[in-house]
């Protein structure tokens, strides 16, 4: 029996890996104002997020987490300290934790304190 070392893909849909930032630092989204995502990542009418307020800004972060395909995406629309900041309270689907916690143990530690 042979074990194998490929690394772990984990899936944001099926059919489609999680996308994850190399650096929380290279995350510098906008941290207030009104933003309004492209359809591709909010297929909504309303698609401005007053950062704000704070269930907004958790929204679009978990949607922006969910949805994104390339890192570009992450960078226009995530803050690094405000992702950190947020990450415990993110309503994420297990792939998507998984995927950022593995990159970033940082953020786990967030999430068990």
């Amino acid at each position: 029996m042979s074990v194998s070392t490929a690394p772990v893909t984990h899936l944001a849909r099926p059919h489609r890996p999680v996308v994850v930032a190399g650096t929380l630092g290279e995350l510098r989204g906008p941290t207030s104002g009104l933003v309004e995502l492209p359809l591709r990542l909010w297929w909504q009418p309303q698609r401005a997020f007053d950062l704000g307020v704070h269930t907004m800004l958790l929204w679009m972060y978990e949607n922006v987490l969910r949805e994104a395909i390339r890192v570009d995406e992450l960078r226009a629309y995530l803050d690094g300290p405000t992702l950190a900041r947020l990450w415990p309270e993110l309503n994420l689907p297990r792939s998507v934790r998984a995927a950022w916690e593995a990159r970033h143990p940082r953020l786990r530690i967030l999430t068990a304190a």
